[in-house]
C-alpha cells in the first residue's frame, strides 16, 4: 500500500459522501458515556456499509480521528452529529469512512 495510509489500518475503498456536522456534544470528565462518537441516521449508515456500533473514521477539515458508530434516527440524511470529535465544528462539512479491520495492518521499510 502506498500513498498517505502506509503503515496504519487500511481504509474501506467505499461510496462515503461528505456530511454536515449539525451538532457537537461535548462531554465532561465523569460523565458516564464519553469519548468519541458519530450519529448517523440508518440511510446514510447502509449508504457507507455500517453498522451500529462499529470504529469508523472522521475526516474533518483539520484532522482526522476514530470514532464510534450510532445510528440514530433523530440525524436528517446527509448530516452528522458528533460527541468528543476535535477538529471539527457545526456547519462544516466531514467524510465518515468504514475501517477495513479484516485486513491485517501492512508496514514497510
Amino acid at each position: 500500500m502506498e500513498g498517505p495510509h502506509r503503515g496504519r489500518g487500511v481504509m474501506a475503498e467505499t461510496y462515503s459522501p461528505p456530511l454536515k456536522v449539525l451538532g457537537f456534544l461535548a462531554t465532561r470528565r465523569g460523565d458516564p458515556d464519553r469519548g468519541p462518537e458519530v450519529r448517523l441516521c440508518a440511510q446514510d449508515a447502509a449508504i457507507r456499509m455500517m453498522l451500529d456500533g462499529e470504529l469508523v473514521r472522521i475526516e474533518g477539515p483539520r484532522r482526522h480521528e476514530t470514532a464510534v458508530l450510532r445510528v440514530d434516527a433523530t440525524v436528517p440524511p446527509g448530516s452528522v452529529v458528533v460527541r468528543d470529535v476535535a477538529g471539527v465544528a457545526p456547519s462544516e462539512i466531514v467524510r465518515v469512512r468504514k475501517i477495513d479491520t479484516d485486513q491485517p495492518r501492512r508496514f514497510f521499510a
